[in-house]
């Protein structure tokens, strides 16, 4: 069981609407047909003598289903992943019975965008608004600009409610979540901060650091940003140029920490003092740590293949990172000075970007379904797993969906450790 059928109570004080409870159905009843739990949806219908599910495909077809069929819980129902969106609600409720009628976007998890408008038919019992019936016209899908839809979405690790914050037509990567209410994303080399009251989108200047990546985070006092910048003017035959700079948290001039290329950021030491980092020396990739103020860096793992994504535990007793070693792609965590490596999954995902709760509870990462080697791609089919520390168990958090490099590169967790910002995306 995924959970993501229940659903976070009002706040105090607060009054749920008729209208609010439909669209927390219908949002239910997508997830639990997403994860394949047909119990879980079946649980969200009235069985009744009239219960309808008709399908208009976009070929033509009518298909009339058998609604019975999803009272069967034994029945096996594959899962389809992916998510859905929907807008323009239109609600008739009348006592305890009604409609509302809305458009859908379905984001399959290999990318794929499907339009429809759909009605659904409604009745309340014991004071619980249930489907009855549904209705499903393919639409014509819109003219975008750019080919890449990013969804910038939140998953509550407690109830297991996804939403959907913002659905942007161009690609933007790597949420890390600021204590006053926003996320710093990357889009394009430039870094945007994202309001999560308004869902406003703004620049965020950094100076000469023009060609950021996805590795940016936010320091420990909430006052800088540091940030992984190309700089195509840095004297070195290597491919990757990437430095390790500092800006201040409201924007500003950067300033460079790291002496060579590539560095690339992942983490901070809870004192504030030490950037941990992906960094390429002598043809290997392995994890380094650098004072806060520049200096000589310090060279943590060295054995052959990928490290990467070093995120410090709250408590700055470890450092969680990705590696190779095995031949697999796994997470690992190590001693903050490097010692004592040990690994945590053993599967056959390709894991990766293990970040720790604010609580040093949870361990959240991003698993690929299929074997990625040393790569980290975008374009994949992959999920959000979630680690008990102390128990070292395991669950999916999210349904498989199309995302992966840019998904969560950098640490994004909500400040209270309830919540996980994320980006999925779509590509037709």
């Amino acid at each position: 069981m995924y959970g993501l059928l229940g659903l976070a109570p009002m706040a105090h004080g607060q009054q749920e609407t008729a209208q609010d409870s439909i669209k927390k159905l219908l949002i239910q009843d997508g997830a639990s047909y997403r994860l394949g739990n047909q119990a879980g949806q079946a649980s969200l219908w009235l069985k009744r003598p009239y219960n309808t599910l008709l399908i208009a495909t976009a070929d033509g077809r009518t298909l009339d289903v058998n609604p019975l069929n999803m009272f069967n819980s034994t029945a096996k129902t594959e899962p389809m992943g992916g998510f859905s969106e929907h807008t323009n609600h239109v609600f008739n409720l009348h006592g305890n019975s009604g409609w509302v009628k809305h458009d859908e976007i379905s984001i399959s998890k290999t990318g794929i965008r499907n339009y429809s408008k759909q009605i659904r038919f409604l009745e309340k019992e014991n004071e619980a608004w249930k489907l009855v019936g549904q209705t499903v016209l393919s639409d014509k899908a819109p003219t975008l600009k750019k080919d890449t839809v990013s969804y910038i979405h939140t998953v509550d690790i407690l109830t297991g409610e996804i939403a959907i914050l913002a659905s942007i037509n161009d690609h933007f990567e790597a949420p890390n979540w600021h204590p006053d209410n926003y996320l710093i994303l990357n889009s394009r080399g430039k870094i945007h901060t994202f309001d999560l009251t308004t869902k406003a989108m703004n620049l965020l200047p950094t100076g000469m650091a023009a060609h950021n990546n996805n590795d940016h985070g936010i320091s420990p006092d909430k006052n800088w940003l540091v940030v992984s910048n190309h700089d195509p003017n840095f004297e070195s035959t290597k491919k990757y140029k990437s430095h390790i700079y500092l800006v201040p948290i409201k924007g500003g001039e950067a300033k460079r920490i790291t002496r060579e290329v590539p560095s690339f950021w992942h983490g901070w030491s809870p004192d504030g003092k030490l950037l941990a980092y992906c960094a390429e020396r002598n043809g290997n990739f392995d994890i380094y740590s650098i004072p806060v103020t520049g200096g000589k860096e310090k060279r943590l793992t060295t054995t052959e293949g990928l490290d990467d994504g070093p995120d410090y535990s709250p408590d700055g007793k470890y450092i969680y990172f990705n590696s190779y070693r095995t031949g697999h792609m796994q997470i690992w965590r190590m001693l903050a000075d490097g010692t004592k490596p040990e690994q945590m999954t053993f599967d056959e995902n390709s894991n990766w970007f293990a970040h720790p709760s604010p609580d040093n509870k949870w361990i959240v990462y991003i698993a690929y379904l299929s074997d990625e080697k040393q790569a980290h791609l975008f374009g994949k089919q992959v999920k959000l797993r979630l680690m008990d520390v102390a128990t070292k168990e395991i669950k999916d958090i999210t349904p498989v969906f199309f995302g992966g490099q840019g998904t969560i590169n950098v640490p994004s967790w909500s400040p209270d450790s309830k919540k996980i910002a994320f980006v999925s995306y779509s590509i037709k």
